[in-house]
């Protein structure tokens, strides 16, 4: 059985360089999404909303493998839309007031049916608080620009000026600040976390 990686079917989006930005078209694309509030770093809901995302997701994999579909699929890395309401907080790094969207993209062969499947045999096998807040829907970014950081969150402050400087120069920005993890932050070393810094262009 061929294990599909949408990872290198999309590789433009998900294989930048971090040595420059680029410009690209991202695609509407399904995700598993969860909206949420608070630091990420202590925040319970934040965990939770994780946990309930990759549960349902690996779920859904398993489901499509065994199978009519017989399918086999790399599940996808995690990705955050950050925001705040008081943009000045979210640049004083006021995490406490940062809100949130934490989403898996999804095969074009998973659809609703599936998702809602996975839901219904990931909450019998596990407590998942959070996963009646799951939501599964298209997400188009259009135009964007991104580019990858090497290193822990905390020090993405010059990526993400170079990112900036960029869009800047040329359309201006929209939309909100999209990270991509590419690395398993549990056990990779911080200084080698690999982090797509995306942002929509107008």
């Amino acid at each position: 059985m061929t294990k599909i990686d949408l990872k290198k079917e999309y590789k433009q989006l998900y294989a930048p360089s971090a040595k420059k930005v680029d410009l690209v078209d991202v695609p509407p694309f399904h995700f598993l999404m969860i909206d949420g509030a608070g630091d990420p770093n202590t925040a319970p809901e934040y965990s939770q909303a994780i946990e309930a995302l990759f549960t349902v997701s690996y779920t859904a994999k398993f489901m499509v493998k065994k199978g009519p579909q017989a399918l086999d699929y790399a599940v996808m890395p995690l990705e955050g839309l950050w925001w705040s309401e008081d943009v000045a907080a979210f640049d004083r790094q006021e995490k406490e007031k940062w809100q949130w969207t934490m989403m898996i993209l999804q095969p074009p062969f998973v659809d609703k049916t599936i998702i809602e499947a996975a839901m219904s045999n990931a909450s019998k096998a596990k407590k998942l608080p959070s996963i009646n807040a799951l939501r599964f829907e298209v997400f188009a970014e259009g135009r964007c620009a991104q580019t990858l950081h090497i290193g822990p969150f905390s020090e993405e402050g010059s990526t993400l000026s170079k990112l900036h400087a960029v869009v800047d120069a040329q359309t201006g920005r929209r939309g909100k600040h999209h990270e991509i993890y590419l690395s398993d932050i549990r056990r990779a070393e911080p200084s080698k976390w690999k982090t797509i810094l995306r942002q929509p262009m107008l």
